[in-house]
């Protein structure tokens, strides 16, 4: 027997509708790169979301066509970012920080037909435009536009928003698109199916309490990991949003954050430990008062800079786990509901853990022997599953060994399980350090330098030892004004690890390489390191 329920697509078109709706008067802000701030309305941003989708099928789109982005975050990227799948096409953001050699490999892969981009960005993209097959270049922003692009502003006062009509896009429809570069050779594109993003705004954002009543601004980029799925989870609750455009720097955000009273931000651990450092410098000089929620993820943040924000300036950092291929939610920790009756001490401590799987994300670790017992010791690979998890890398069949044989995807990530659900990362697979037979976490090492007072940042990572095969090698950013010893850093371990876990070299850096989303560049530190 079946239900009789109606057959409702999950899809963008229904999240917009739902903004266009109910929430026309609320805010959408933009720093421009004159620091200005754009004020716009929902209503507002909306119209120009359906008269880009019109102005992207008189260009001669069709369903299912492929809408490259390279732009910073503000209220365009936004209506392309929302407007491309609400008018049947993909959005497909493009990293500002990769090489042109491969924004080039990933445009031409995934077929772009179009490219919208900053104007401020175009020196950047000029470097990839020409060897790729984009039929049409739309320029963003003040300014001339470049030869042969077209100016978005122009494209838009041409289109009929009465041509747009909500559409019942099937939920299995692609909607965006993004390449992740944690894998082996080249980034792999993930297809995003518009149920995918549906199921996982209902989730993500109830998970940290998102309501109409909230500001939130992403610190994290458009165009890494979906975002983190705030542009649907935010429409789909009418909160007012903000975005931080180009300017990333903790002076320029703590202004953001208190100008325009934000409740809720997001980003990765560099960004915090860069704001971190500005509020420890300037205490009580921004009023940071509504702020009730500040999510790290993208790598594990150290325990002591969770600590920091909450002894020392009374922030909650709350802590996510996912990965592109999971739309890209799978963990979250420091959840108010999830500590209550705890002692502050085991507080801190389960905030530092990457926390229990969220609705519709199943768990599972694997070890040599199988699968592992979820009793909090025993390490195995992070298996994960879901209706907003990927099933397949998009045309790229030499990765389908990422995929189990029932169909759970193989994250790389090596974990312990708690009995309640509670997931930590020991590592990932390739960065793991394995001494004398034994495993050593680069992760746990890290977040214990990285909470002495004199360090700034500290990466680890293994190099050969003729004795015991591998053996950990501290790199290490003193912070500014600070010394250290290798005696000292080693004596700060000591009481916490074994003592075959702790490194023998020290290397200290004025700074460590990162990747184009701010993780820890491991791959430039071992060839640098490896044989020295």
């Amino acid at each position: 027997m079946q239900g009789l329920m109606m057959d409702y697509e999950l899809n963008v078109p229904a999240i917009l509708r739902r903004a266009d709706e109910l929430y026309g008067d609320r805010e959408i802000v933009s720093r421009l790169p004159d620091k200005s701030f754009h004020r716009a309305s929902y209503a507002e941003v909306i119209s120009r979301t359906k008269r880009l989708a019109v102005a992207l099928r008189r260009l001669g789109l069709d369903d299912g066509d492929r809408v490259g982005t390279f732009m910073w975050n503000h209220h365009e990227h936004f209506e392309v970012y929302i407007g491309a799948p609400a008018g049947g096409f993909v959005t497909h953001t493009l990293n500002l920080r990769l090489h042109p050699d491969d924004n080039a490999y990933i445009a031409t892969h995934a077929a772009d037909r179009v490219l919208v981009v900053d104007k401020t960005l175009w020196p950047l993209a000029e470097q990839f435009v020409g060897r790729c097959a984009f039929e049409h270049v739309i320029a963003v922003g003040a300014g001339p536009t470049p030869d042969g692009a077209l100016d978005y502003e122009e494209l838009l006062a041409a289109a009929d928003e009465g041509a747009f009509a909500y559409r019942n896009l099937d939920e299995r429809s692609a909607a965006a698109m993004c390449y992740t570069s944690g894998t082996t050779g080249r980034p792999k594109g993930v297809l995003y199916s518009h149920r995918a993003i549906a199921i996982h705004a209902l989730t993500v954002g109830p998970g940290i309490g998102l309501t109409t009543s909230d500001t939130v601004l992403p610190v994290v980029p458009m165009f890494h990991a979906n975002a983190w799925c705030f542009p649907f989870s935010c429409a789909i609750v009418g909160a007012k949003q903000v975005f931080p455009g180009p300017h990333l720097d903790p002076v320029s955000l703590l202004e953001d954050f208190e100008q325009e009273r934000v409740t809720v931000s997001a980003g990765v651990p560099t960004i915090w430990m860069g704001v971190l450092q500005a509020l420890d410098a300037n205490p009580g000089g921004w009023d940071l008062s509504p702020m009730r929620m500040m999510t790290v993820g993208g790598a594990a943040p150290p325990r002591a800079m969770i600590e920091a924000f909450g002894e020392r300036h009374g922030l909650r950092v709350a802590h996510g786990w996912g990965m592109t291929e999971m739309s890209p939610v799978g963990t979250l920790s420091g959840l108010e509901e999830q500590e209550i009756g705890l002692e502050t001490d085991e507080i801190y401590a389960r905030r530092a853990l990457q926390g229990p799987p969220i609705p519709f994300v199943e768990i599972r670790a694997r070890g040599g022997e199988g699968l592992v017992p979820w009793d909090g010791a025993t390490m195995g690979e992070l298996e994960v599953r879901g209706p907003s998890v990927a099933s397949a890398y998009y045309e790229s069949p030499e990765a389908d060994d990422r995929w189990t044989d029932d169909g759970w995807f193989k994250t790389g990530d090596i974990v312990t399980i708690r009995p309640d659900g509670y997931v930590e990362i020991q590592d990932r697979d390739k960065d793991l350090v394995k001494s004398g037979g034994e495993w050593i976490s680069s992760v746990a090492l890290e977040n214990a330098l990285m909470g002495h007072p004199a360090v700034a940042e500290a990466a680890v990572i293994a190099v050969p030892d003729a004795k015991w095969s591998e053996r950990p090698l501290a790199v290490v950013v003193l912070a500014e004004g600070q010394s250290a010893t290798p005696d000292e850093l080693r004596e700060h371990l000591e009481p916490h690890f074994a003592k075959w876990w702790l490194p023998e070299r020290f290397e200290f850096v004025d700074e460590i390489p990162k990747t184009a989303v701010g993780k820890f560049r491991k791959t430039a530190l071992r060839e640098q390191f490896a044989a020295s």
